[in-house]
């Protein structure tokens, strides 16, 4: 029998809670917007050049209603070339600090599976780990997620970003293992003192796009697990891949997978295209807060 959310002790979440106090709500679905500090980020579109177009992209995205920016340094695109810490550090560490100095009330998460690349970017001042691994390509990452006390975003994953497209035969039913996977994680966590968790199913992560569209239809059956989702679609295979499409000519198939992610029951949007995401919650989330008429 598999253990629910009270077996594991997380409530179920509505909030979570940040560095100095803040409170990122979650009683509807928020947008989180990516921002790509990889050279070879899967979509041309999303990669930063420079520092001044860093910080034009996170006005941007926080003035088209982003909740949270999700910083990364490290591609995870499938066989993305693998990158040293020193590396990871010099393309993530200054840009958290010059969006932290420049929009100081933003809500920012670090995509980053080594658990001395999230300290020291929680130091420079993220307030969210955002780890596709969930913490199995770093042993220290559960014990630093709660030795800095900050909300960890769960991603299911098998391999690395560099096999994983090798790992997407699944023996039995691919809901139920990624529920049996979050719940043994969630135990984990709890016994590292992390309180605050987001479940990311992983879309496209050692998946096949019929896979991942599989998970789509099916997340409600996560909300077992009694926490907020996160679902990652934008501009992703399972979404290009069927229509015959690249990355660049997405934008439409995201809308319509994101609106599918709101309806089933996702709590965060990551995407590339913020507006756009805002839009759809707007139009199909019955929680959204009403806009003046």
């Amino acid at each position: 029998m598999l253990q629910t959310s009270q077996d594991t002790c997380f409530p179920a979440a509505q909030t979570l809670r940040c560095p100095g106090g803040r409170v990122l709500d979650l009683s509807w679905p928020r947008v989180m917007g990516i921002l790509n500090l990889t050279p070879d980020s899967f979509f041309a579109g999303s990669r930063i050049q420079a520092p001044d177009d860093l910080l034009r992209r996170a006005e941007v995205m926080l003035h088209a209603g982003a909740a949270v920016l999700d910083l990364g340094g490290y591609s995870s695109r499938p066989g993305a070339e693998h990158i040293s810490e020193d590396e990871e550090k010099r393309r993530l560490l200054p840009a958290v600090e010059a969006v932290r100095q420049a929009f100081p009330e933003a809500f920012l998460s670090v995509d980053t599976f080594r658990a001395s690349v999230a300290a020291e970017a929680v130091a420079a001042g993220a307030d969210i780990i955002n780890d596709i691994s969930g913490g199995s390509l770093d042993p220290d990452m559960l014990p630093t997620a709660g030795r800095l006390g900050v909300p960890y975003i769960l991603m299911h994953l098998r391999g690395t970003p560099q096999n994983m497209t090798q790992h997407t035969h699944y023996e039995g039913d691919i809901v139920l293992e990624l529920v049996r996977y979050f719940r043994d994680k969630l135990v984990e966590l709890r016994q590292h003192g992390v309180t605050d968790v987001v479940l990311d199913p992983g879309f496209g992560f050692a998946k096949t796009p019929a896979q991942s569209h599989e998970l789509l239809r099916r997340l409600p059956e996560l909300a077992v697990l009694g926490l907020p989702i996160l679902a990652g679609l934008s501009r992703k295979s399972m979404v290009y891949k069927p229509l015959g499409l690249t990355p660049d000519a997405a934008l439409t198939g995201t809308v319509a997978v994101n609106a599918q992610a709101v309806l089933n029951g996702a709590r965060v949007l990551r995407v590339h295209d913020v507006a756009e995401a805002i839009q759809t919650i707007q139009l199909v989330s019955p929680t959204f807060p009403p806009t003046s008429p």
